[in-house]
C-alpha cells in the first residue's frame, strides 16, 4: 500500500509539475522530495550530478553558437537547400529539420525554419500539413541523435555511472540511424496525407475572401539574400570542430589521458562524462574569443534559456524520482526485472508514457533509465529503444508544435475535434515506432 501511495505522489507531483513548465516541474518535485523523506521515511536519493554538470557545459556552448551568429548560418544553408529543391519538400524539410537539431542538440531550431518550410509548400501548391507537421516531429527526434542534446549526453553518463561503458559514438551510431529513419518513414506517409488543395473545400472557401488570399500567400522573410559576417561563420566552423572532437575521442579512447583511480591502481582512460564537459567549454571559450561574442548576451539567448530549464527540471525530477525507486529496488527488480526480460517493450511504452508526463526526453530519461539498469535491464534493449523517449507529442500541447499550427497560415496543420486526432498524431506514432524497431535491430548488429 504504501509503494502504491508513493507512486501517486510521485505521479501527481509530475502533473502538477508539467503544468507550470520545466522550472514548474523541478521545485513541484520539491513537494515529493519532502513527502517521501519526512512521511514515509525514505532515504533520500542522489540527484544526478555528472548528468547536470555535463547539460550545464553543452548549453553553454550552445548558447554560444547562437549569440555568435552560427546557427543563423546554419539555418541560412538549411534555406537554401529547400528553396532549391521545393517540389520534395515533404521529405526534405523533416530530414532537414532532424539534422539541425543534431547539429546544435535543441529542436527549438526549428521555429526558424517553419515560416520557410510554408512558404515553399504554398507557392509549389503543396499542402502545408504535410511537410510541417512531420518537421515538427523530426526536430524532436532528432534530439536523440546528438551528441551534445541533454538525452544523449544523460544516456553516456547513466550507463557510466551504473558501470557500462557505452561512449559517445556507440550511442550515436544506434541512435542517428534509429531516428533518421524514422523520420523518413514518417515523411514517406506524409507524402500524400490529406486532400489536395484544390480539392480541399475548407481551405477553398477561406482563399475566396481575398484578404484571406493575401494572407494565406504573402511573402515570408528570408535568409537567402542576407549577408552574415564572417564572424558568424567562424562561429559554425569552431562549434563543428569541437563536434567532431568528442566523436573522435569518444571512438578512440587510447587517445584520452590515462590516471590512476586510486593509489597503487593501473591508470584508467578519463570518463568521456569529462570530456564531453572539457571540450564544450573549450568550445565556448573559443568561440568567446575568436568571434566578438558579448558573454552577458548569452544568459539571454533562447538556446541556454531553454537549456537552463531542462537542467534545473532534470536536478528535481531525477531526484525525486531517485528517491521513490530506490527505496522500492528490491520489489522493482523481481517484477520490472523479469517483465523486461520477458516483455522488453514494456520498457519502450514506459519511456514513452514518462516522455508525455514530463515533456521532456531528458528529464524522461533521467527517470527511466537508471530504475531500468538497476532492475537488471540489458543496456543494450535501454539502448535499442532510445527513439521512445519521445513522447510528448501525444498531445499537442508542446511549444514546437503548437507554433507549427501558427506559421501554418492556410489552417491545415490543426488540432481536430477531438484532441487526439490532431496533425502531429500519426508522423508521431509512425517515427517513435518505426525509429524503436530500427534500433533494436542495429544495437543487437553491433553489440
Amino acid at each position: 500500500m504504501e509503494m502504491i501511495l508513493g507512486f501517486i505522489v510521485l505521479l501527481v507531483c509530475l502533473i502538477v509539475g508539467v503544468r507550470h513548465g520545466g522550472l514548474g516541474l523541478a521545485v513541484i518535485s520539491g513537494f515529493g522530495l519532502v513527502i517521501y523523506t519526512f512521511v514515509f521515511g525514505y532515504q533520500p536519493g542522489k540527484p544526478p550530478i555528472d548528468v547536470m554538470l555535463i547539460i550545464l557545459a553543452v548549453v553553454t556552448c550552445a548558447g554560444f553558437l547562437q549569440t555568435s551568429g552560427g546557427l543563423t548560418v546554419m539555418l541560412k544553408y538549411a534555406e537554401k537547400f529547400l528553396r532549391n529543391n521545393p517540389r520534395h519538400v515533404t521529405i526534405l524539410a523533416p530530414l532537414t529539420t532532424w539534422f539541425l537539431t543534431v547539429l546544435c542538440g535543441t529542436g527549438h531550431v526549428v521555429y526558424t525554419m517553419f515560416p520557410i518550410i510554408y512558404d515553399i509548400a504554398i507557392k509549389q501548391g503543396i499542402r502545408p500539413e504535410r511537410p510541417m507537421a512531420v518537421s515538427s516531429v523530426a526536430s524532436q527526434m532528432g534530439i536523440c541523435a546528438s551528441p551534445v542534446s541533454v538525452a544523449v549526453v544523460s544516456m553516456v553518463a547513466f550507463l557510466s555511472v551504473s558501470g557500462h561503458e557505452f561512449s559517445v559514438f556507440q550511442v550515436l551510431s544506434v541512435s542517428i540511424p534509429a531516428t533518421g529513419l524514422g523520420v523518413f518513414f514518417a515523411a514517406l506517409w506524409s507524402y500524400r496525407r490529406g486532400k489536395d488543395l484544390e480539392q480541399d473545400e475548407r481551405f477553398q472557401e477561406f482563399i475566396r475572401d481575398p484578404e484571406n488570399k493575401k494572407y494565406v500567400y504573402g511573402d515570408t522573410e528570408s535568409l537567402m539574400d542576407k549577408e552574415l559576417p564572417t564572424e558568424y561563420y567562424r562561429a559554425m566552423y569552431i562549434f563543428f570542430v569541437g563536434i567532431i572532437a568528442i566523436a573522435v575521442l569518444g571512438n578512440f579512447p587510447e587517445l584520452l589521458p590515462k590516471f590512476p583511480p586510486k593509489p597503487d591502481a593501473a591508470p584508467k582512460a578519463i570518463s568521456m562524462v569529462v570530456v564531453i564537459q572539457m571540450v564544450m567549454l573549450l568550445v565556448g571559450a573559443t568561440i568567446l574569443l575568436a568571434c566578438k561574442v558579448k558573454a552577458k548576451d548569452v544568459g539571454n539567448s533562447q538556446v541556454f534559456r531553454s537549456g537552463v530549464v531542462a537542467l534545473v527540471s532534470v536536478y528535481g525530477v531525477a531526484w525525486m524520482a531517485d528517491t521513490y525507486f530506490m527505496n522500492h529496488m528490491g520489489f522493482l527488480k523481481e517484477f520490472l526485472g523479469s517483465a523486461v526480460q520477458n516483455y522488453p517493450w514494456a520498457y519502450a511504452v514506459l519511456a514513452f508514457l514518462t516522455s508525455k508526463l514530463v515533456n521532456s526526453q531528458g528529464a524522461a530519461i533521467a527517470i527511466v533509465v537508471p530504475m531500468a539498469l538497476n532492475v537488471g535491464m540489458d543496456p543494450i534493449l535501454v539502448l535499442s529503444f532510445i527513439s521512445a523517449c519521445y513522447g510528448y507529442f501525444f498531445l499537442p500541447t508542446y511549444p514546437s508544435d503548437l507554433a507549427c499550427i501558427g506559421f501554418d497560415r492556410s489552417g491545415t496543420t490543426r488540432i481536430g475535434k477531438y484532441i487526439l486526432n490532431h496533425s502531429f498524431m500519426i508522423p508521431g506514432l509512425i517515427g517513435v515506432s518505426s525509429g524503436c524497431c530500427v534500433g533494436y535491430l542495429i544495437a543487437h548488429l553491433i553489440f
